[in-house]
């Protein structure tokens, strides 16, 4: 493990938005840092920061202190650390990010367990523009022995750490970021289909905002998903509409297993799935606006 006198070294793999914005503020930090993503395009703007892009899963986690795992889902990320396997050190700390799911970060802690590295269950909340700024909520779970080892690394990304428990196999960081984007994504299709009501009926969006202004049912997170629908600015992404259709059928998994049924995250997910096949896939989440009408396209004003 890295002292206190020895540069901590830590490889990131999968840099898109979160993993590249992660990796930038980790070199910031002082940090040794390495990176790999499968598109290498998308981790060689971080050699600029002072990153070393490998070539390999397995050339990025050779003598790494800390693995920093943020994928696409739960698969993607035993993938990628089965191709590194040859390069893991026993005794290594695996920082697992991605939003993986209740049933797969069992698979991941045991793959963990049996290569000798040190599991921590430590998903974020937040979007680009935190993860830009290093200003992320770190929901983390894992043993108070190594927390010294993730504590910079942590403290790079992220304004604030939750620990949710001392065993990262139990997942209870991930159970806590799945509660969490159930809400967010509720929020996200609500506000996607009060504006596509808003069309349809004829009513100007900001009659709809000062009706609401100030009291309990307004929300800067409405406010601000709207903006983003009213002004076309939906790329970059902050939160793709395909990760947001991935996190909510994870949500729906997660609350079927355990006897819960979840209407509203079904929903979400079908409408995140039908803006996608309209190719609207890349943009931000709150392109799910367009699912509301036929073939996408909205009625004229």
């Amino acid at each position: 493990m890295g002292s206190m006198t020895d540069k901590l070294t830590v490889t990131v793999l999968g840099t898109g938005i979160m993993g590249a914005a992660m990796a930038r503020n980790l070199a910031r930090a002082g940090l040794g840092v390495r990176v790999w993503n499968r598109s290498r395009d998308k981790a060689e703007p971080l050699a600029a920061d002072g990153a070393h892009v490998a070539d390999t899963p397995e050339e990025a986690v050779r003598g790494a202190d800390v693995v920093l795992t943020m994928l696409h889902d739960g698969p993607a990320a035993l993938d990628v650390m089965r191709r590194a396997e040859p390069g893991l050190g026993s005794g290594a700390v695996w920082v697992q990010s991605t939003t993986a799911g209740t049933e797969a970060i069992g698979e991941l802690a045991a793959f963990a367990s049996a290569h000798g590295l040190v599991f921590f269950d430590a998903p974020v909340l937040g979007t680009r523009a935190p993860a830009e700024a290093g200003q992320l909520t770190v929901l983390a779970a894992g043993p108070s022995a190594a927390r010294d080892t993730v504590t910079p690394v942590f403290d790079a990304v992220g304004a604030r750490t939750v620990w949710t428990g001392e065993d990262g196999a139990a997942g209870s960081a991930t159970r806590l970021k799945l509660v969490a984007n159930s809400w967010v994504l509720a929020a996200t299709a609500a506000t996607g289909e009060v504006l596509a009501l808003a069309r349809g009926l004829g009513v100007d969006p900001e009659d709809f905002f000062g009706l609401i202004a100030d009291g309990p049912l307004d929300m800067g997170y409405l406010r601000a998903k709207s903006a983003l629908v009213l002004e076309d600015r939906l790329s970059p992404a902050s939160f793709a509409v395909g990760t947001a259709e991935k996190d909510a059928r994870l949500i729906v998994d997660a609350g079927r297993r355990n006897g819960v049924r979840l209407d509203v995250a079904e929903a979400a997910a079908e409408r995140f799935g039908r803006a996608g096949a309209l190719g609207h896939g890349d943009e931000d989440m709150a392109a799910a606006y367009f699912a509301s009408f036929e073939e996408g396209k909205p009625p004229s004003p």
